[in-house]
């Protein structure tokens, strides 16, 4: 099927003005083969992965079909968590910017029930909440969803993943029977089916075909590595390639505090995201994560849903997924918006038979890669700085650096009598380059079990005061060193 380019479809002025300023030219296949049918009214069962463009799939043609001027509860949007809430409630806001008199409003836990309620008394026309919340506000009477007109059930099977059948089930027996239902999972498990069954009618199935499932921007790549050797590969992995932000996930909470913990100690700034966390941790972290104030988030599958940003340049499986659909999930969050991305699994034993099974399912190449040495790390580095030199010399614009460097060739220190004392401009380079790698380099796992450290004179309580200091000061180093690099590449471009 040819996708649909937005300016052909029957939309609004406002809405066609908003999704041009969101840089929306072609839909893509989930959005293609579901708008129409959800103009049409129909119910939709619709199986795709976040970073397919599900929500606007839903969005656009909810924002087109509220009545503005009607003050009643017309749709409502049940998410998983309350990130997922927020992001697709900012969503839909940018949807619908130009509608005069359209309101959004998400409801979640974790903020006050008082501040919902008064909100909810502005009378918005689309409510976005997590079940648990939207339970509460019903017994209190205060959502009233008499005349609701579409029900949007968005990462379903998270949903129940999560607990949240018995809820779901409450709030579908008491909102209206005459309404559009459209359901979005990533998968359909015997329970999602279950619940299409009992309050679908007549669905129309939408599935994403597995190869429109990976984005084909990805490198993917798996290595043959034994348990206690993980944090290690993950370490060069991540310094080989030079990752200013990377997403790590974790079959388990217990694995992601140990593995967080493991990389804090060796000087990256990593953070856990898990279930286990107040809602308030969570925010924090990821808030840090969006602004780059962190450069590795390790995760649950079920945490990491509704995390949506665009420039995550690797994903990292460091434990393989049980389900052939998680992989392509977890890989989807980067690659985003045309940029490249990576995707590294470490597996070994058994996990080999289940990487065979994602590859046959993705229909894709995941290709063996030997971890990265000591070595390799070094030279990648050295590469990436020819590079920049490389597109500096290119740019041009040297010719007052020219001067310093003859200046340099021919002062008296340069003692020509001598040749072994004798500078070249093969020195100089050399120097340049020495101390640009030099800058380059982190501090490696030993840096934090230096014998400094382990004195018997330091107390416990010094030293994890010393190793906090070291990673502040490792951060500190690594953030004047990026601004550096960026004010350099711009005075080489003047």
């Amino acid at each position: 099927m040819t996708n649909l380019i937005f300016k052909e479809l029957n939309l609004s002025k406002e809405v066609q003005r908003a999704i041009a300023e969101m840089g929306f030219e072609e839909a893509t296949p989930i959005q293609s083969q579901s708008i129409p049918h959800i103009f049409s009214g129909r119910d939709i069962i619709g199986q795709a992965q976040t970073g397919t463009g599900k929500t606007c799939a839903f969005g656009i043609p909810t924002v087109e079909m509220i009545d503005s001027e009607n003050e009643i509860i017309q749709a409502l949007v049940l998410c998983p968590t309350r990130e997922l809430a927020i992001q697709t409630a900012e969503e839909l806001k940018n949807v619908s910017k130009y509608k005069k008199g359209l309101k959004i409003l998400p409801i979640y836990g974790g903020q006050p029930i008082e501040r919902q309620i008064t909100a909810l008394k502005q009378h918005p026309q689309i409510i976005i909440g997590t079940p648990g919340r939207i339970m509460d506000h019903m017994r209190r009477h205060t959502l009233k969803l008499t005349e609701l007109r579409m029900l949007i059930l968005d990462e379903a099977d998270e949903m129940l993943n999560m607990g949240f059948r018995e809820d779901i089930d409450v709030i579908l027996e008491k909102i209206p029977v005459k309404k559009q239902t459209i359901l979005f999972s990533a998968t359909l498990p015997r329970e999602i089916l279950d619940i299409t069954t009992q309050y679908l009618k007549d669905p129309i199935l939408i599935k994403v075909l597995h190869k429109e499932l990976t984005v084909p921007n990805i490198e993917q790549f798996y290595l043959e590595v034994g348990e206690s050797g993980k944090p290690d590969v993950l370490s060069r992995l991540i310094d080989a390639y030079n990752l200013k932000l990377s997403l790590v996930f974790c079959n388990t909470k217990k694995r992601v505090d140990e593995l967080t913990s493991h990389l804090q100690s060796r000087g990256y700034m990593a953070e856990a995201l898990h279930g286990d966390m107040i809602q308030s941790q969570r925010d924090k972290v990821m808030a840090k994560f969006r602004k780059g104030a962190i450069d590795i988030l390790i995760a649950t599958d079920v945490a990491a849903r509704g995390i949506d940003v665009d420039d995550i340049e690797a994903v990292f499986n460091y434990d393989i997924p049980s389900d052939e659909e998680y992989y392509v999930h977890r890989i989807g969050r980067t690659g985003r918006i045309g940029k490249a991305g990576k995707a590294f699994t470490l597996v070994s034993g058994r996990g080999l038979y289940k990487l065979r099974e994602i590859q046959k399912y993705t229909k894709s190449a995941i290709v063996l890669l030997k971890p990265p040495t000591l070595t390799d790390v070094e030279e990648n580095k050295i590469n990436k700085i020819l590079d920049k030199l490389k597109h500096t010399l290119s740019a041009g614009n040297l010719s007052k650096y020219v001067l310093t460097i003859e200046k340099l060739t021919t002062e008296d220190t340069n003692l020509k009598d001598d040749p072994d004392n004798y500078l070249t401009t093969l020195d100089i380079a050399a120097a340049f380059l020495k101390i640009a790698v030099e800058q380059n380099t982190k501090p490696v796992a030993q840096d934090l079990n230096h014998d400094y450290f382990q004195k018997p004179e330091i107390k416990k309580g010094q030293r994890t005061q010393l190793e906090s200091n070291f990673q502040k000061d490792r951060h500190r180093r690594r953030r004047d060193q990026d601004t550096k690099s960026k004010n350099s590449s711009s005075q080489w471009l003047t």
